[in-house]
């Protein structure tokens, strides 16, 4: 070992001193500095300086206008200066495929968001996660489409107008539906690009010129897949169990959201016909037993055996008799271990009266209110129907009791409502064919979920999957391509064809040309369209269509995790069913954004974070960046925390460019600029030849790359956004953005500080590429101030990977940062005033003595905080 002495003297040429500062928040090596001649660096233009210590060459002229500042100085990309430098009129050049560096494209078809949405985190969750796929695809030289468009949400937007309408005391029941229609079409062509405007100010780079609505014209896809479906028999109409809205009166999505509410188990008292015996029953829902068909109990119940085959007695309905059956399906443990049957009310009792033969009694208008079966009910809302009839059996003896439990509710994603289990006649879709190749496609690998976990739920839903009730019973949407004959029974005589003319006409030749014929009046649900959206964008069913035969299949569906029955399945299905493909390769299921407290936001807790609000305080680039930072198929907890954390973030690299272009060669400096790019250190010799600190830095760079990239590849983008930000923040700005300044006020002349200028320049640049995914406002604005820029940064050649690196320089410039750090916390445990110099003595061995005397010789500069 070896002893390494510091003096004190600043006055000797040949001395080094050691200035000490207090531990900074990040042991930044700004804290400590070998100088022969110490200068402040100048940060802005109240810092002058000598022009025979240093001449700062400030910001170009275009970077200081374009840029707006908040009063601390943080950088703010909502400020209508930069707006402007972002014209996506100018900009948009850059976000349609282009071929001209490679030939395999990525595709990406955005979920498209209700016409009548406004933006919220779920929508600035996806807008980030599939902009940093594209951007990063991009500059890798892919030709990338990432293809817009909003769903005409039949439900959302029929209820959107009808209230309007209301406020101008028009009811829908007032006007033809030509009339409705062309109301909802004003309405959309005023307020639907609402969203699409949101949606770019997250500074989405979609090819905007391909832009659809699920309404098109152009997309055909929507009446010929109903066509070719019920050709094959998988599209028929009958009477089934569907979720019905009473208040929208049309039928809704059959997988419905479910809550859990408080409410309440009723046990009543079913008499057994010809006994003084009773049958206690179990219900949430009273209402419904003048539904029942039947009780049933589980055959392996001893309690009940000697009832099994008798009659009960349904209370309140004047002494209609149901039998008594056993059935392994009921649950010995729930209530009583008696099961009222309901099959008109309830799908589970539908799907086990069907199987037993039962009747099917419906109780229940489509309003919402008990029919003529209930006898005296007749008329009553379902739920006041409820409370009267269980005041009446506390009257009569047959009610034992009323208990707390908590309900899974299902109500309507619109109306907010509870939904009512129906049996209506509607248009269905036989999937089980269809989910068995939808199956087989992820079980091939056809198909890739990510997280992997998911799989196992994708399988479980199509494995179980029931028939799909497409039709809807408003005026808003794709019309049901189903025409009627007058006077012929609708179940048996009907024609599906494309349009009018082609159904008369078909109806001429089957009936005679006095027939006359009418459309079916419901439409389609909203997820049948957006199950084609992949490839009805594209051009299907026009299988020559030229953006068809380029992007078809697509490369990668993004969606919430919660959507995936709903959505992605089903586009599975159909993708295999119509193009023979599955319409993607890939799909990244991203999770929900909570509050701080982990909770779900919603109006009712008041913790709704509005993505708007947060772009004008935080900037959008901090917001996309924040929300980056999730897993995929994970909840992220979203705070003001991590976002205040992230806009800092974006100033600190917003100052990091300041000072790099500060300390560049004047722009006009043709020679200068000339050797500085250069230094492109992609060979062995051009990293090993650095001195320590930038032979470290580049090495540190590389590694990255490597890393960042891989990750990219693997679509873990939370990982990439940490190992940026630690490098940036903790390698490159608090460690060699200080440790440059040695060389950049050296007095040994240009070639010293050429060195430190190049790497400078070449690490800003490649941490601007690897965080351009991210936070393409300023990372572009950041690259566009740097002279001799020949591309945008958002169609830049993406780093070069396995580029050389010195594992030994990473080493000693670890032990130097180690020695900083145990200095530094010497002085604070001592209390050493920041101001005061105190020396220093190093015992090292003689392989550290040596290059600790190189790092003084090059006079290592570190600026106090």
């Amino acid at each position: 070992m070896s002893t390494l002495q510091l003096a004190l003297s600043s006055s000797a040429s040949s001395s080094y001193s050691l200035f000490f500062s207090p531990l900074s928040k990040r042991n930044a090596l700004n804290s400590l500095l070998f100088y022969k001649r110490r200068r402040r660096l100048p940060l802005s233009h109240s810092h002058s300086h000598s022009h025979s210590h240093f001449t700062p060459h400030f910001l170009r002229p275009r970077l200081l206008s374009s840029v707006a500042a908040s009063e601390n100085g943080a950088y703010n990309n909502s400020s209508p200066e930069i707006a402007k430098s972002f014209d996506f009129a100018s900009e948009e050049r850059y976000f349609r495929p282009n071929f001209d560096r490679g030939s395999d494209p990525f595709v990406v078809s955005m979920p498209p968001p209700n016409v009548t949405g406004s933006l919220h985190m779920g929508h600035a969750m996806f807008v980030t996660l599939e902009d940093i796929m594209v951007r990063y695809h991009r500059m890798k030289g892919r030709p990338t489409l990432w293809l817009p468009g909003t769903d005409h949400a039949g439900i959302a937007t029929q209820l959107v107008v009808e209230r309007m309408l209301a406020s101008e005391g028009i009811s829908r029941a007032q006007m033809s539906r030509d009339e409705f229609t062309k109301r909802v079409w004003q309405w959309k062509e005023k307020y639907g690009g609402t969203i699409t405007n949101q949606i770019k100010r997250l500074g989405a780079s979609c090819d905007w010129t391909r832009e659809h609505f699920t309404l098109d014209e152009q997309l055909k896809a929507v009446i010929e897949a109903f066509i070719r479906l019920h050709e094959k028999g998988l599209i028929y109409q009958g009477s089934y169990m569907v979720n019905w809205s009473p208040s929208l009166q049309t039928a809704v999505s059959d997988l419905a959201k479910y809550s859990e509410e408080s409410g309440h188990l009723y046990y009543i008292k079913y008499r057994v016909a010809g006994r003084s015996d009773f049958l206690t029953v179990a219900t949430t829902r009273p209402e419904t037993l003048f539904g029942d068909v039947a009780l049933a109990v589980n055959p392996k119940d001893e309690r009940y055996a000697q009832f099994i085959g008798q009659m009960a007695i349904v209370p309140q309905t004047f002494g209609r008799h149901v039998p008594i059956l056993a059935d392994k399906h009921v649950d010995k443990e729930f209530g009583t271990g008696v099961l009222k049957i309901s099959p008109g009310h309830d799908h589970n009792d539908y799907f086990l009266a069907r199987k037993l033969g039962l009747p099917i009694l419906n109780v229940m208008n489509k309003d919402g209110t008990l029919n003529d079966v209930a006898g005296l009910y007749s008329g009553l809302d379902r739920f006041e129907a409820r409370k009267k009839l269980w005041a009446e059996l506390e009257e009569t003896g047959l009610a034992v009791k009323k208990e707390p439990h908590t309900l899974r509710v299902p109500r309507s994603q619109r109306g907010g409502e509870v939904i009512e289990p129906l049996v209506s006649k509607q248009w269905f879709v036989t999937m089980e064919p269809l989910a068995e190749k939808a199956l087989q496609a992820v079980e091939k690998g056809e198909l890739k979920i990510i997280p992997e976990r998911f799989e196992k739920i994708y399988n479980h839903w199509l494995s179980n999957i029931k028939d799909w009730c497409i039709s809807r019973q408003l005026w808003w949407g794709h019309r049901i391509p189903v025409w009627y004959i007058v006077g012929k029974n609708n179940e048996e005589e009907y024609i599906v064809a494309r349009n009018a003319d082609e159904a008369l006409e078909k109806a001429h030749k089957k009936y005679g040309k006095d027939v006359e014929i009418y459309q079916d009046p419901d439409v389609l649900d909203t997820w049948f369209s957006s199950a084609l959206w992949p490839f009805s964008t594209l051009g299907w069913p026009d299988l020559s269509a030229e953006d068809f035969k380029k992007f078809y299949p697509t490369t990668m569906l993004e969606t919430g995790h919660d959507i995936l029955f709903f959505w992605v399945a089903r586009m599975v299905m159909m993708g295999i069913e119509f193009t023979g493909t599955v319409p993607f390769s890939y799909v990244y299921l991203h999770g929900l954004i909570r509050d701080s407290q982990g909770r779900k936001m919603s109006k009712t807790l008041g913790n709704v974070i509005d993505p708007l609000d947060t772009i004008r305080e935080f900037g959008t680039d901090a917001l996309r960046f924040t929300l980056s930072l999730g897993t995929a198929g994970q909840d992220l907890n979203l705070s003001t925390e991590r976002l205040t954390s992230n806009k800092a973030f974006t100033n600190k690299l917003w100052n990091a460019g300041k000072f790099i272009l500060q300390n560049l060669p004047d722009k006009n400096d043709v020679p200068a600029w000339e050797s500085l790019l250069s230094n492109q250190f992609d060979c062995e010799d051009s990293v090993l030849n650095l001195p320590l600190s930038e032979c470290w830095v580049v090495s540190k760079l590389h590694l990255l790359i490597d890393s960042a990239t891989a990750s990219y590849d693997k679509f873990y983008f939370g990982e990439v956004a940490r190992e940026t930000y630690d490098f940036f923040w903790g390698d490159f700005a608090d460690w060699y953005i200080e440790a440059s300044k040695a060389r950049l006020y050296h007095s040994g002349g240009k070639s010293v500080a050429a060195v430190a200028q190049a790497v400078l320049l070449y690490t800003f640049e490649n941490i601007l590429k690897l965080l351009h995914p991210f936070m393409p406002f300023v990372t572009e604005e950041l690259w566009q101030a740097l002279p001799n820029r020949k591309l945008a940064l958002i169609v830049s050649p993406w780093p070069q990977t396995q580029l050389p690196r010195n594992t030994s320089s990473i080493k000693k410039f670890e032990i130097l940062q180690a020695l900083v750090r145990a200095i530094r916390n010497a002085r604070a445990e001592y209390s050493v005033e920041p101001a005061k110099r105190i020396s220093a003595s190093v015992v090292a061995s003689n392989e550290v003595i040596q290059y600790e005397m190189q790092i003084n010789r090059f006079t290592l500069w570190l600026v106090k905080d």
